[in-house]
């Protein structure tokens, strides 16, 4: 072992002691700012993944939509599926409606489908909480539970429609009676945003409601495992669809929901790297006393031989040691808090009275977590240089120190 290296250890960890209490409080300016760093990023992480899961799940990797309806629905349906990256594909047709439940009246989205059709695409059956697909008919919808929270209805009550072709037939002095339904049972998709504003029907009934024919509003496809949507969707628009028809990946649909989250994580990560960058300020601090405290030892060295840049690679080296001691433990806290974060904000809510009712506003019902091998290898890299440049002005000073002087510093 070089004897720079030896004497950067016993500086931290002294004879008699396992370690000196500078050293100790600069691992733990490292450990708390590494922690900190790797839960906001892992639970950024959480959000992003959890969204982009909603979406996929509930929308289909890729939609095909035109400026108005699409016809021929079902040839078009065998021409995507024929793609050999494609492993189904659903027609869907949508709008909003007036729905009415003991005149307490909402305006929801309302998406027709093919209950048979829509399995092969989206997982519909697996979001039910109450029903089931093998009673859905032409008679009966589908409630999100916060929309059927919000109308205080229940499975087997009846509900009234209204739809566009009504108000257009009341300026033709025409009367068109409300459709009513019966509600079969309800669903929850883990999005606050689909679950408390969307009725299904079938689609017979969504393009009668809407005066559609047999015509559609798009297909939904999903694709295999590991496909790039953006990728396929622009081989679909060269090789299979008609130019009035587009295909809009969910990445391409939901850009700017998905790069406003992106710049919260790189905003928050930006904010929080100051704390490791105030560690190292006292890592920078305790190896500058730590030199005035040994000026007559360092003195010593040099006039033994100790050439000033192996001097300054010692106090270098310290800061680099405190660096990878503190990443370490930042690490282990991190995966330990996170493990226990539910613990942790359940503490939370009942010492400051408050309901952690926040996440809904992400798609998500619970904290989530998301590990990145990119995150740990770019903070543990940031920790290690910034703290090992942390000891380069204390390494400057005691390598320029001569030898006469600091033997006779007091």
């Amino acid at each position: 072992m070089p004897w720079y290296f030896y004497h950067a250890l016993k500086q931290l960890f002294p004879s008699g002691r396992c370690i000196s209490f500078f050293s100790l409080l600069s691992i733990l300016g490292v450990t708390l700012g590494v922690c900190v760093l790797i839960i906001v990023q892992s639970v950024m992480n959480g959000f992003g993944e959890n969204i982009r899961s909603r979406i996929v799940q509930t929308h289909g990797d890729i939609r095909i939509k035109s400026g108005g309806m699409v016809d021929d629905w079902e040839s078009l349906q065998l021409s995507l599926e024929a793609h050999k990256m494609v492993m189904g594909a659903a027609p869907f047709a949508e709008g909003v409606i007036m729905l009415q439940y003991q005149n307490r009246p909402l305006f929801p989205a309302v998406r027709g489908i093919d209950p048979i059709e829509e399995a092969k695409v989206i997982p519909m059956q697996k979001f039910l909480t109450l029903g089931s697909f093998d009673d859905f008919d032409d008679r009966g919808v589908f409630l999100g539970e916060g929309l059927a929270y919000s109308l205080q209805v229940l499975p087997g009550a009846t509900v009234e429609v209204f739809t566009p072709l009504m108000l257009q037939a009341l300026k033709e002095d025409e009367v068109l009676l409300p459709r009513e339904f019966k509600v079969l049972g309800f669903f929850r998709t883990g999005s606050p945003a689909v679950d408390g504003n969307t009725m299904i029907t079938t689609l017979r009934v969504m393009q009668e409601l809407y005066g559609m024919g047999d015509h559609v509003h798009g297909m939904a496809i999903r694709l295999r495992p590991g496909a790039d949507a953006p990728l396929v969707s622009k081989e679909l628009e060269a090789q299979v669809l008609t130019p009035d028809l587009d295909a809009v990946s969910w990445q391409e649909a939901n850009e700017d929901f998905l790069f406003v989250i992106e710049q919260e994580k790189l905003v928050i990560s930006f904010i929080i790297i100051f704390i490791i960058l105030v560690a190292c300020f006292s890592i920078a601090v305790a190896l500058m006393m730590a030199v005035l405290r040994k000026t007559r030892e360092i003195g010593l060295l040099v006039a033994m031989g100790a050439p000033p840049r192996q001097v300054a690679a010692s106090f270098c080296l310290q800061g680099m040691v405190i660096g990878v001691v503190g990443t370490m433990l930042g690490i282990a806290l991190a995966f330990l808090a996170l493990h226990y974060r539910v613990q942790i904000m359940g503490c939370y809510a009942s010492v400051t009275g408050s309901q952690i009712n926040f996440l809904g506003i992400y798609d998500v019902y619970q904290l989530p977590v998301h590990y990145l091998a990119s995150d740990f290898i770019v903070v543990t890299v940031f920790a290690l240089v910034v703290s090992t440049l942390a000891g380069l002005v204390p390494a400057i000073r005691a390598a320029r120190l001569r030898p006469a002087e600091a033997l006779r510093s007091e």
